[in-house]
Order: structure tokens, then sequence, then C-alpha cells
């Protein structure tokens, strides 16, 4: 896909991961719509206040967002927020808190299907942004594991049943990423630098990096129903490896 020109519609883009989706999108020649409850800084063509949790406000902010651009090509399903805590230790209010938010990929990608099928006579990529804690088993932070274990799945129907229009629907899974959601591990002794080191790459992904696989899978016309691990590696560390023992 030529992005010069596109309709492009973010969910969560005032910071973080979205907002370099965002920079980068405009970079491209696109036309983008922001979705978010907090103010938005990077500059776009439209901004539109809206919580991703809630079904009606999707839908209203999808359509208003396709008539201000005239046409929607690309959505980008960003939006998300973390959790952290045992098992044994959740409540229903705590999952649901993080349930209801994450499950906004659902609700953004029916609305934007719509809208992208309709923005440009036909076709167009949906791109969500899941996270490699979807097929990892990370203690205390179960209730987001099953949430973007959801958006994994999600994307693979999507795929399947909005192939016929020419939809093509994929997810990145970012790994540790600097952003603001990232930050909140700062009270956890040693996780950083643990996190860097055991990544492939050696370090902490960046919003920018992140973003670049996003744009990626939005131009790719040939591949849907694929989760693509935008993670520096850290998703292959295996704590049965052998060669741990024999030292650096």
């Amino acid at each position: 896909m030529d992005l010069e020109g596109a309709g492009a519609l973010v969910t969560g883009g005032a910071s973080g991961i979205g907002r370099a989706v965002v920079a980068l999108l405009r970079a491209r020649g696109a036309r983008v719509a922001v979705l978010d409850v907090q103010d938005v800084h990077e500059p776009a063509e439209v901004v539109l206040r809206c919580d991703i949790a809630d079904e009606a406000q999707v839908d209203a902010a999808v359509g208003a967002a396709h008539d201000a651009l005239g046409r929607l090509d690309v959505a980008v399903l960003n939006a998300g927020v973390g959790g952290f805590g045992g098992l044994l230790e959740l409540d229903a209010g705590e999952w649901d808190r993080v349930m209801g938010i994450n499950r906004g990929a659902t609700f953004g990608g029916r609305g934007a299907g719509g809208g992208v099928l309709g923005g440009g006579g036909g076709g167009g990529a949906v791109v969500a942004v899941g996270s490699v804690s979807g097929f990892l088993a990370d203690r205390m932070m179960g209730h987001y594991s099953v949430s973007k274990a959801g958006v994994a799945e999600l994307v693979r129907v999507a795929a399947r049943e909005l192939g016929p229009f020419g939809i093509r629907v994929n997810a990145v899974a970012p790994g540790t990423t600097d952003t603001p959601l990232f930050a909140s591990t700062s009270r956890l002794p040693g996780y950083r630098a643990r996190v860097a080191e055991r990544a492939a790459l050696g370090d902490v992904g960046t919003p920018e990096g992140v973003a670049a696989a996003v744009v990626a899978l939005a131009e790719l016309d040939w591949v849907t129903g694929q989760i693509l691990a935008a993670d520096g590696g850290v998703s292959l560390w295996s704590p049965i490896d052998p060669a741990e023992s024999l030292g650096p």
C-alpha cells in the first residue's frame, strides 16, 4: 500500500507507540485522525477525544474520522492499558478495567473495518498493537496477558472475515518498550537492565522502532492474519537455555 494521501486512524495516538505511529504515518504522506482520551500534542489532521472502552464513542469517532478525512485506508488499534497483580489478589474491578479498555481493539476493528472498506473503494489495512505478553507466561500480569492473547486471536479471526473485502488485518507484539506505560516498572529494582540483557539485541525497545513495524505491516499487501513480534528478541530468551550455564 502506498501511504501517500491515504486516510489513517490511530487509537491511543497521544503518547508512546501511538504517537510515534502518527508521526511516521504523516512522514509517509498519510493524513491521520487520532482517537484518545488524553490531550494530543503530535500534529495530526483530525483529533477526536474518545474512550476506546466505550462502544458508542468508538463508533461515533470512527465515523467522524472517516467523514473528516474523506476516506479510511489504514486503522492502527493501539490504545490499551497495563495492569499488575497476582491472580490470587485480583478483584473483578481490576480485571474488568484492563479487559474493558483492551477490548477496545474489538470495537475499533469493527468500526474501522466498515470505514476502511468504504473509504478507498475497497481494501485497506488494520494493524493492532498487542504484546509479547500475549504468548509469554508473565507472573503478576495475568489479566493483561489474557487481554493481549485475545487481541492476537481477534486478528486471526478478523483476517479471515475481512479478507474477502480486501482488508488485511495484522498485529505487532512489542516487548518491553520505553513508553509511559513502561515507566511504571521503575519501582522494580534492576528490571530494565535485566530485560535489556535478555533481549537478543541487548536493549529496551523504542516507540519509533515499534512504529516502524506497525507501518511496515500496513504497507505489505500480501500479508494478513500475522502477529509480528517487535521486541528486540526478548521473547527468544529461555530459562532452560543450557548455554547460560557456560557463562559469558
